[in-house]
This record gives structure tokens, C-alpha cells and sequence, in this order.
């Protein structure tokens, strides 16, 4: 069966704050639902968190990293599924009970195998 992994894109927020817990239930319970096609996935910190990492002059080069992305979103990536699903319809329908679709967005892709 083929393999998609669901970008979850919300709010950017620390899941991990008292304030989220409701939210944070809401996707512990789709969890559970999707157990049969979930094949692992985890949020992540905020994206202030985030270290970005380049290697300007090619491979060999100097690597330079920076603090975050340059982008200023109102959406960002906060986390990922992996869904192993029929096809690309049956990965649709299980992205649609991400509560990330509710209020934000989920992008679905799917994975090359090498």
C-alpha cells in the first residue's frame, strides 16, 4: 500500500502549554481512530525552535545555520502524520479528521520509497 505523510499546518504554538490541552485531546483521539493506517507522526515545537541549515558554496562547504525560518506565516508547519492508505482518496478522507484540517491546513504528499 502506499505511504503519505500529512503536513500539518496550524497556528504556531507550543502543544505542549496547558492552554492547548483540549486541542491536544482532539488529536489523541484521531490518533486512536486512524490506528489502522497510522504508521507514526509527532508534533513539533514552534518554529522559534527551528534551526535553518545551508551549505551556500555546495556540498563540502562551510554550513551556516540561523536561528527559525525566514518566512512569516500565519500557518506553520507544527507537525506530521504518515498514513499508509489504499490509494490517494482513502488519504483525503483520513487527512480530513486531522484537526489541523478544522482550523488550519493539511498538505498530503506521497512518500518515495527508495
Amino acid at each position: 500500500m502506499p505511504t503519505y505523510i500529512a503536513l500539518t499546518y496550524t497556528a504556531d504554538v507550543d502543544w505542549t502549554r496547558p492552554e492547548y490541552a483540549e486541542e491536544t485531546k482532539e488529536y489523541i483521539a484521531f490518533g486512536q481512530a486512524a490506528a489502522d493506517v497510522l504508521r507514526g507522526g509527532h508534533a513539533l515545537y514552534p518554529t522559534a525552535t527551528a534551526t535553518t541549515v545551508r551549505v551556500p558554496d555546495g556540498k563540502g562547504g562551510e554550513v551556516v545555520t540561523s536561528d527559525g525560518p525566514y518566512t512569516e506565516t500565519k500557518e506553520a508547519l507544527t507537525g506530521f502524520y504518515l498514513l499508509e492508505c489504499a490509494d490517494l482518496d482513502e488519504a483525503v478522507a483520513v487527512a480530513a479528521k486531522i484537526p489541523a484540517a478544522w482550523n488550519g491546513t493539511v498538505e498530503i504528499r506521497p512518500v518515495i520509497t527508495f
